[in-house]
């Protein structure tokens, strides 16, 4: 599945997300990246994931527990699904991904799930969110720098102004930039990027991180239920 339209209306989101969203369409750039992927695709561009704002409609705001930031989708045919990380039932798994289940085998003793669909982890409050939302076919970062950062900041914030504390999983370089919007209220974690192409690297490798178990000890200090990752 690829993206079928550039319209913001088209994408549905959680109602408790929408003004965040709609201000941003609004916006300069908001419209100036509707009108870069409406060229594109009209280019023939094949762009990912068909439903960018896919996150903000599994997870409202106030069902956010924990905010797990990656850097774009996967940019493999049939990969992307537009929950960070995650690929549809059947989808056989990405570098990325099964790094992710290595660690959470590692951390927490969890066997390799059946699915490499992380819906799971959505419904729970885990908001799979990305830096950029949108990607061209074979071309990582294709669309980095186009817009979607300035929304991705909003949604953050957004979740950061709330009342009461979150988990925030940066994994990677293009997600930590983001950190300076989190204020020491929350709950904050850092590591590489879980590609093979940094998951084992220095100064933080993911891979021995025990992200997903400091989740759930850090969740139950605040006096709420774990994560059944």
């Amino acid at each position: 599945m690829k993206l079928q339209s550039a319209s913001f209306a088209h994408w549905s989101v959680a109602s408790g997300w929408a003004p965040v969203v709609d201000a941003f369409a609004a916006s300069p750039t908001g419209m100036s990246l509707a009108a870069f992927l409406a060229q594109r695709l009209a280019q023939g561009a094949t762009i990912y994931p068909p439903e960018p704002l896919r996150a903000l409609a599994l997870t409202p705001p106030d069902s956010v527990r924990v905010v797990i930031l990656g850097q774009d989708p996967y940019h493999g045919p049939g990969q992307a699904e537009g929950l960070a990380f995650s690929v549809a039932p059947g989808v056989k798994w990405p570098p990325s991904l099964r790094n992710i289940f290595l660690e959470r085998q590692r951390d927490l003793g969890l066997p390799p799930p059946m699915s490499g669909s992380l819906v799971r982890w959505a419904e729970q409050g885990v908001l799979l969110l990305n830096t950029c939302l949108t990607v061209e076919d074979g071309a990582p970062a294709s669309h980095a720098g186009r817009g979607w950062e300035v929304l991705t900041d909003a949604v953050i914030r957004h979740v950061g102004a709330s009342v009461n504390p979150r988990a925030f999983l940066l994994w990677g370089a293009h997600a930590q930039r983001k950190a300076a919007l989190i204020d020491s209220r929350h709950h904050l974690l850092q590591a590489n990027h879980p590609s093979p192409l940094s998951a084992r690297r220095g100064p933080t490798p993911f891979l021995g991180c025990g992200h997903l178990g400091a989740v759930n000890a850090w969740l139950a200090r605040q006096g709420g239920a774990p994560i059944q990752w």
